[in-house]
């Protein structure tokens, strides 16, 4: 099986560190340019704002792409693409979330049990499940903190021995990026008032 993976420094380290199986070759480039069109999958773990400047580029690759569209939903990306939450940190989950429709389900299953990447399938839905949950409880974290209950070192400390967390909130943030967490929030908070971001976040996230 041949693989190509378009994704910067980093993303590309953790892509090679989850660790690939015997018998899958892996092209690693920084572009949609770069990438040829006859590979048997692909994964575009580019930021998600490229994605709708690039949706014809994607579509005209020949192979199914696994794109980090954490709060993008399918009707918004092309017809071969399966939705995978590449923030920082998730590829090296035990567990990948990813979001298939019907016509790509057999194929994602196929291309990741050869990887041996463990993966399970989530709603499609802004956030799939954990990003969405991990956002809220950030964003908590920054309510709390806007009202003076602890610090930050405290907040993370509560949480890491109180639910047996690997991480706190803000820890949580500084690994993923602030501004994934916000605009994941802001765009929730669309729809439902629940997940209108913090003031103390809103304001850390210009600084």
């Amino acid at each position: 099986m041949e693989i190509v993976v378009i994704a910067e420094g980093l993303k590309q380290n953790e892509f090679h560190d989850k660790g690939i199986a015997e018998g899958v070759k892996v092209q690693f480039v920084t572009s949609l340019e770069s990438a040829h069109t006859s590979a048997d999958a692909y994964f575009y773990i580019m930021a998600e704002e490229t994605i709708q400047e690039n949706k014809d580029a994607i579509q005209q690759l020949n192979g199914i792409v696994f794109i980090n569209a954490v709060t993008t939903t399918l009707d918004q990306l092309p017809s071969n693409c399966v939705r995978i939450n590449a923030w920082p940190g998730f590829i090296l989950s035990k567990s990948i979330e990813i979001v298939a429709g019907d016509n790509n389900k057999e194929a994602a299953s196929k291309v990741l049990d050869t990887m041996k990447w463990e993966h399970n399938f989530v709603p499609d839905v802004p956030g799939m499940i954990t990003p969405r949950t991990i956002a809220m409880i950030v964003n908590e974290a920054y309510f709390a903190l806007g009202e003076d209950v602890s610090s930050k070192e405290d907040i993370d400390t509560a949480m890491k021995l109180g639910t047996g967390y690997p991480f706190g909130p803000f820890e949580w943030s500084e690994r993923i990026g602030l501004k994934l967490i916000h605009q994941l929030l802001e765009h929730l908070a669309s729809q439902d008032a629940r997940y209108q971001p913090a003031p103390s976040l809103t304001k850390e996230t210009d600084q």
